[in-house]
Formats: C-alpha cells, sequence, structure tokens
C-alpha cells in the first residue's frame, strides 16, 4: 500500500484550517493541524512531512519565521505559503527564504489542490533524480542536460543554475535567490548580478538556439523563469 502523502498546515483561522484540512483529506492526504506560529514551528522542525502549508501572519512566531527555521534545519520538505497580503515585496520574501510556491487570500480550494498536487509531484520527480520541462530535461545523478534527447554541453556552475530554475519552474526567480543558493552569496557585499546575468544569457543560447518553445525567460524587473510561456 502507497503511504498517504503527510501535509502540515499552520494556519490560525478555524474555519480556513478546516476547509484545507477537509479538501486535503477528500484528496487522499493525511493531514495536522496546528493553529500558532509557536506550535507550527514546533512541527514543522521536527520534520517527517512531505508539504507544509504556512499562513503568513500567525499569533507567536510567523511564517516566515517557521521557514528560515526549517530551512536552517535543512528541512527540504516543499513550503505553499498562504497569505492575505499579496504585495510583490512579501512574495520574494518567501522565496528568497526557500518558499517553493505562494497563494494570496482568499483563494479557491481547487487552487490550492492543483497547488499541493503539483508540489508534491515535483517533490517526487526530484527525489527521482530527474527534472524535466517540456522536452528539456536534467539528470541530478549524472548531472547531464539533455534537449529533445540532444546533449547539452554545460559548465558545473551552468548546470547548478539550470538545475535551480527547473526546480521551480514556472515560477520567477530573482536575482537574489540565485546569489544565494548556486553561488552561495549569503552576504552579497560584490553585486552578482552582470555575473548571474552572463551566466543565464550562456545557458539560454545552449537551451533554446535551434529549438522551440523558449524555455529560459526574463521577466522583466523580477528575475528569470523555466516554463513554456513567459515574459522575454
Amino acid at each position: 500500500m502507497v503511504a498517504q502523502p503527510s501535509v502540515l498546515v499552520v494556519e490560525d483561522h478555524p474555519h480556513v484550517a478546516r476547509s484545507i484540512e477537509g479538501g486535503l483529506a477528500t484528496e487522499g492526504y493525511s493531514v495536522r493541524l496546528a493553529e500558532s506560529g509557536d506550535e507550527g514551528l514546533s512541527l514543522a522542525c521536527k520534520g517527517g512531512y512531505d508539504l507544509v502549508i504556512l499562513d503568513v501572519m500567525l499569533p507567536g512566531a510567523s511564517g516566515f519565521d517557521i521557514l528560515a527555521e526549517m530551512r536552517r534545519k535543512a528541512i527540504g520538505a516543499p513550503v505553499l505559503m498562504l497569505t492575505a497580503r499579496g504585495e510583490l515585496m512579501d512574495r520574494l520574501r518567501g522565496f528568497e527564504q526557500g518558499a517553493d510556491d505562494y497563494l494570496a487570500k482568499p483563494f479557491a480550494l481547487p487552487e490550492l489542490l492543483a497547488r499541493v498536487r503539483a508540489l508534491l509531484n515535483r517533490t517526487r520527480s526530484m527525489a527521482g533524480g530527474r527534472l524535466r520541462v517540456a522536452d528539456l530535461e536534467v539528470d541530478l545523478i549524472s548531472r547531464r542536460a539533455t534537449r529533445a534527447g540532444r546533449v547539452i554541453d554545460l559548465a558545473p556552475k551552468e548546470f547548478e543554475l539550470l538545475a535551480y530554475l527547473m526546480s521551480h519552474a514556472g515560477k520567477v526567480v530573482s536575482r537574489e535567490m540565485l546569489g544565494q543558493h548556486v553561488w552561495d552569496a549569503l552576504s552579497r557585499g560584490t553585486p552578482l548580478d552582470n555575473v548571474i546575468d552572463v551566466h543565464v544569457g550562456r545557458l539560454r543560447r545552449k537551451v533554446d538556439s535551434d529549438a522551440t518553445p523558449r524555455l529560459i525567460h526574463t521577466v522583466r524587473g523580477l528575475g528569470f523563469m523555466v516554463g513554456t510561456s513567459g515574459q522575454a
């Protein structure tokens, strides 16, 4: 028997929490609820969950606090953040701290369930050592990238950059995120923007030249995205 995916929901509004719990249970997930930030922090940092849904505004520790502590403890479960605030800077802060997706309140339950499924499917794909977007595939174990069966010759940093972008397929990745997670720049005393732009340019030429659709996109003012549609 296949084990039920386990989901931790940290949400202090009872009606919202119960609605999420019911929807997830209907989809076959095992659900644990936490009604405060401190309880959520304790449960999340014990690990063992396949996915964590975090409200940002919580009594006690905030969703950002919980997320930061999870990542500090190297707990890699995907995190979907919920908030009544939809401002760009809040979303970027969550992504920079290691969030995997972001959903602003009020939201439709079917959309939340769709995002949960997508995050869990992506995690299973990564666990299998492969990432795939359209006909572009990255093998994380052999460190080999192919497009339509054609091997792409990548330098080590280009491979790491592509793997990170593909692990966030369909989501905008900021230069700050790339600096921290690909270049390990915890403190950006020297701006890396030009270095990142050069590497993305090289990667785009190798991945998208003589191939359609274009998969590596620049989202002006925000960063980059891998997907079948985007903003050049």
